[in-house]
């Protein structure tokens, strides 16, 4: 299968603009509400997984739903451990992940799509328990990413939140 360009988009930029592309305002998002948005967003993710199609590429430089799906399970793991950091350490600075390079390392269009749906939904559960632990008071916690972008708890979520709801229009869930 043929390398998707990488994206290299800054998207801290959707903490303060709706995103023209998926219609989210992720300033909207509370911290309180992830873990029941991720919860209800892995049937979603599951009937998308279960097309037959799922592993076909819409052109050669998008993603398949196969794809999408073993990145958001990814993205749930690593958000995962970076909102771990955030409550538990001083204003961590998180490993750097380019999401580009495990797509290709970890060959996510040559995985199973019952398999990237099952730990998907393994991975969606871990963080929504995380996230519906979050006290307010740890909300203005901060962390920071390898090239210095500054998070604090919500903006953390934010973003997360983001990414998932832009997948899914990605995949037309």
């Amino acid at each position: 299968m043929s390398e998707i360009a990488p994206d290299t988009k800054d998207w801290t930029w959707v903490l303060h603009e709706p995103c023209p592309e998926c219609e989210l305002d992720a300033s909207t998002v509370a911290v309180a509400d992830v873990g029941d948005l991720v919860r209800a967003s892995v049937p979603r993710w599951t009937e998308a997984l279960s097309c037959p199609d799922a592993r076909e590429r819409p052109d050669a430089g998008t993603w398949s739903v196969l794809e999408y799906g073993a990145h958001v399970r990814d993205v749930f793991r690593v958000f995962d451990g970076r909102l771990a950091l955030v409550l538990e350490q001083d204003t961590p600075t998180f490993a750097n992940w380019d999401q580009d390079a495990t797509a290709l390392a970890d060959r996510y269009d040559q995985q199973d799509p019952a398999v990237v749906a099952e730990e998907l939904a393994v991975a969606a559960g871990t963080i929504a328990v995380r996230f519906d632990g979050v006290p307010e008071s740890a909300h203005p916690r901060r962390g920071r990413r390898s090239n210095g972008s500054e998070f604090t708890v919500t903006t953390l979520a934010q973003y997360f939140w983001h990414d998932v709801e832009h997948h899914l229009r990605d995949v037309g869930a």
